[in-house]
């Protein structure tokens, strides 16, 4: 939920206004027994201290109820000034159409990522992401990654990942996955089951800083679980041993070159299900290379053969230039397109 709309602070104003004309209209048409316009008229010169001098002469108790008048109009003025200086001068209505802009762009979200937590490891999850081309929403609301979420112009909501609330606001029923990366195993298993209950069928990414976590965050429903610590130790042990493939693997990742891995999921109505001998066609038509193919049930083929079925649901992954990839995305899901 936004934050109420600055300008309705001027409803008081308008309201302490209003009351000031209707008092003071009714007390001149009754106190000093003028007729309406003459009243209205005394009571506006008299509110705004215009200085025109009064209508008709006062009687006693015409000049207290106007010195009644002029306190009243010149408190319910200073206030306005007053108002009008915190709202505009202050930046509050600017903040309030940020927010609004913010809301109407996370409402419009559909199919993206959300990153809970903002950190060292949080924002270079949110960089790779971008580099993908992936809509990445930031669930954050430390001071410091606050102000760096917000001085980079990333899409996000300033909450407690942890609540209910944060999670619905960055579009949680909508998302395609959610990425936990908060430095506390507690809350990252509390946001896990805030997600999978706000989404049965969210794919959720969970950072596990002790081992016995990765259990825990299993249970809560976490697809994923990765200790950033134990995959620090995995890569450098790696880089000791095999430089030059950890170099390749970097290069076909995350290097300038037109070549790289994707993944893709075949659906029901593929041309390929139940064929046997499809991925084999599937490669010589579109120069991309399988390299695996996992069952739903979890059984994982690699380098799969002509002699694989391919079933409905089946998850492929597929190495090759960016324009096979697409080829064979285009030809997996029935819209075939020639290799350009």
């Amino acid at each position: 939920m936004i934050d109420r709309n600055p300008l309705q602070r001027f409803r008081l104003v308008a309201l302490l206004l209003g009351a000031i004309l209707l008092v003071g209209t009714v007390g001149y048409r009754f106190i000093e027994g003028w007729n309406w316009l003459d009243s209205v008229f005394m009571t506006v010169i008299t509110v705004t201290t215009v200085g025109y001098g009064e209508v008709h002469p006062l009687d006693a108790a015409g000049k207290v109820f106007t010195s009644l008048v002029i306190a009243g109009g010149v408190g319910t003025v200073l206030y306005t000034f007053g108002v009008v200086g915190d709202v505009i001068g202050g930046g509050h209505l600017a903040a309030y159409r940020r927010r609004r802009a913010v809301e109407r762009d996370l409402n419009r979200l559909r199919d993206h990522v959300i990153v809970c937590a903002y950190g060292r490891v949080g924002s270079q999850i949110v960089l790779e992401l971008e580099r993908d081309g992936v809509a990445v929403v930031v669930v954050e609301n430390n001071p410091g990654p606050l102000a760096r979420v917000e001085a980079e112009g990333k899409l996000h909501v300033a909450a407690d990942a942890t609540s209910r609330e944060a999670l619905e606001r960055a579009g949680i029923d909508r998302a395609r996955a959610l990425v936990t990366a908060v430095d506390s195993d507690e809350k990252n298993v509390y946001i896990t089951l805030t997600a999978r209950s706000l989404n049965p069928g969210v794919f959720i990414v969970a950072r596990a800083g002790e081992p016995q976590s990765v259990e825990r965050l299993q249970q809560a429903g976490a697809n994923r679980v990765v200790s950033p610590y134990r995959m620090a130790a995995l890569r450098m042990a790696d880089v000791t041993q095999r430089p030059a493939v950890v170099d390749a693997l970097d290069s076909v990742r995350h290097g300038s070159a037109d070549f790289g891995i994707d993944e893709i999921l075949v659906p029901a109505e593929s041309p390929l299900v139940g064929i046997v001998g499809g991925l084999t066609a599937l490669e010589r038509d579109t120069g991309a290379h399988v390299l695996a193919l996992r069952r739903l049930t979890g059984e994982l083929f690699t380098g799969p053969g002509a002699e694989v079925r391919v079933e409905a649901d089946d998850l492929l992954v597929l190495l090759g230039t960016r324009a096979e990839l697409q080829s064979a995305a285009a030809r997996v899901e029935g819209h075939h397109q020639p290799q350009r």
